[in-house]
């Protein structure tokens, strides 16, 4: 039987070759795209979150697997429907709606995800950053600061309800361009009307994809990949046209009186008419036969750049709007979907602020105005403010009651998680320096919270942790937590802060190709599992898998003595421990488990 890496190698080639799939429903069949599957999903926090049945990750087996694969080949595969929930929306008062999927679901889903993932990135647009393997956010920031030189207009594009409302026969048409196999799209498409549960009422699916699901995401990318073709072969070729915009008569001659009135002499003279030219642009930016239009897409976020007049941008911005209603049956919104100009004002993607620099005494060594035209990216005050809100009440930084029951150790790592995760995030703006501002509040906080946990003061916590950090470029002050650990081991060091506040150009935060990654196939769980031994009794039979949520929870209070599972997951720092059935039932019931003894070379139950 073929590996699933061998078979989604097989199915990326027919993609970049653009040839359509056919009979490709036969590869559901393959286990090892399963435990694949498994391997990339039993980490994540959802995996041990149940949907409308109690079934999570937790006791997995290959018999798992065989029974999924027996309902398919029978095409008696049912989907359940889907847990709905509610999040908090970022920057709104609304909620976004999550629909959580059954684990057989999720596992089935991640299986087909790989396929289409597989044939499908090949094919898609080089200016969509979301949701892509070596692809993120950081990505598509920097092909916009690379690329959009000149960029005299912003159209900012939002989609309303993107996910909510993909029109499920248009996604069905065009999946069925390229997967000439009815059996697979059947089950893509009950997948999409199987519905969902809302405080145990069941709703039925009329549009959008499953979002919650793992296969969310490839289905959107599929869908809004008929955009990207529309912008890079429609919009793009009409509103870009002439090679080079022409030079400004009014700069020319300034420049030429100012060398003539060098050579006789008149130095101060050259000098302010040099200045006096510089005020100017160097070429038309009125320029007739001159546009540029560029586009970068992330998710449901566009970002267009235009090199022209504000007529076209808005002429450009209807187009737009006519061609997702029309056939894509999507709304742009109205509020959010701006035109901004360039050098005036600032651009929202992505967290950022993205503009268009405009500074006429800063100049190369050749004497040009070197940042002028080119796209500088910010983070803007009131984003720092909301990160520092975080940690302070009425104005100042407070401490955190919740963390208190910690140890110092785990706080400030705790925070120096968070400081890092937002700094690092925000590496490519000009102006990351701002969030010193962030960085002290934090400090603060995490001092109080110490203080507040010793029953003592910031002062002397401040005494007590104050250390330095070197990096390569210079050292600083920190906040420093050490926990000697015995038996020769390497003690514990929690560090708050000496994260450098300068812009990093290199920064790249991307996901992982999964296709191209050096990892072995299966990691040590799957290796484990496919060994069919339970780690407690030595059992062959009925092996599967038992999952715990994190390792913390191993830690019982107010037990004299801790069963033998406990132990072994404890001694070994794994969340998964392959058990027999026997042994699974006997974990969830509080029983003790059968121990193993060795008798005549083997393992025997005891």
């Amino acid at each position: 039987m073929r590996t699933a890496e061998t078979v989604l190698g097989i199915i990326q080639e027919r993609g970049k070759r653009r040839l359509p799939l056919e009979d490709i429903y036969r590869q559901l069949y393959n286990p090892n795209l399963y435990l694949r599957a498994y391997a990339r999903l039993y980490a994540n926090k959802g995996a041990m979150t149940p949907g409308t049945t109690e079934e999570t990750v937790d006791g997995m087996s290959l018999a798992k697997i065989e029974r999924i694969i027996n309902d398919l080949r029978y095409e008696r595969y049912r989907w359940t429907p889907v847990r709905r929930t509610y999040i908090e929306k970022k920057n709104s008062t609304k909620k976004r709606p999550l629909g959580i999927p059954s684990w057989s679901d999720k596992l089935l889903q991640e299986v087909i995800r790989s396929i289409l993932e597989a044939y499908y990135e090949p094919q898609f647009s080089d200016h969509t950053h979301g949701y892509r393997p070596n692809r993120g956010c950081h990505t598509a920031l920097k092909e916009i600061e690379r690329t959009w030189k000149g960029t005299r207009w912003f159209v900012e594009g939002d989609i309303k309800g993107c996910f909510d409302h993909i029109d499920h026969s248009i996604l069905m048409d065009i999946l069925a361009e390229n997967f000439h196999d009815n059996r697979f799209l059947r089950l893509i498409r009950n997948m999409l009307r199987v519905g969902y549960l809302e405080q145990w009422r069941y709703h039925v699916t009329v549009s959008g994809t499953p979002q919650g699901g793992v296969i969310s995401p490839i289905l959107s990318n599929v869908y809004l990949d008929k955009l990207d073709t529309f912008v890079e072969q429609v919009l793009i070729p009409t509103y870009t046209r002439g090679d080079a915009r022409r030079r400004n008569n009014r700069y020319l001659t300034l420049m030429w009186q100012s060398r003539h009135q060098g050579k006789q002499g008149n130095i101060e003279t050259a000098k302010q008419l040099r200045r006096q030219a510089q005020q100017l642009p160097s070429m038309d930016t009125n320029d007739p036969g001159y546009r540029r239009l560029r586009y970068v897409r992330y998710a449901d976020d566009v970002l267009l750049g235009f090199a022209g007049p504000k007529v076209e941008a808005e002429e450009i911005k209807q187009v737009l709007a006519e061609f997702l209603h029309q056939t894509l049956k999507l709304e742009l919104s109205q509020e959010k979907t701006l035109i901004t100009h360039a050098t005036t004002q600032a651009a929202r993607f992505l967290g950022y602020e993205v503009v268009t620099q405009q500074v006429n005494d800063k100049h190369s060594k050749d004497g040009g105005r070197r940042v002028n035209g080119r796209i500088g990216l910010r983070v803007a005050a009131d984003v720092v403010d909301k990160y520092c809100t975080t940690y302070m009440k009425r104005g100042k930084p407070t401490h955190r009651p919740e963390l208190t029951v910690e140890r110092d150790y785990t706080i400030t790592r705790l925070y120096q998680a968070e400081y890092r995760g937002i700094v690092q995030y925000y590496m490519l703006a000009q102006n990351v320096s701002w969030f010193w501002k962030l960085h002290w509040i934090m400090q603060t906080s995490l001092l109080k919270t110490l203080a507040n946990k010793h029953k003592t003061s910031v002062k002397k916590m401040i005494r007590k942790y104050v250390a330095t950090r070197k990096t390569p470029e210079h050292t600083y002050k920190c906040l420093k937590v050490t926990v000697e650990r015995g038996n020769g081991k390497s003690p514990l060091v929690a560090h708050f802060g000496g994260i450098p506040l300068c812009r990093q150009q290199k920064t790249r935060l991307t996901d992982l190709n999964p296709l191209k990654t050096r990892k072995p196939a299966y990691n040590e769980l799957i290796a484990r599992l496919l060994t069919g031994e339970c780690e407690l009794c030595g059992s062959r039979h009925n092996v599967q898998v038992h999952h715990i949520r994190k390792l913390a929870d191993l830690k019982v209070k107010g037990r004299r003595q801790k069963p033998q599972w406990m132990k072994t997951m404890a001694a070994r720092r794994r969340k998964t421990l392959v058990v027999c059935r026997d042994c699974h039932v006997n974990i969830h019931a509080g029983r003790p488990t059968q121990g193993r003894v060795r008798e005549r070379g083997y393992w025997r139950a005891g």
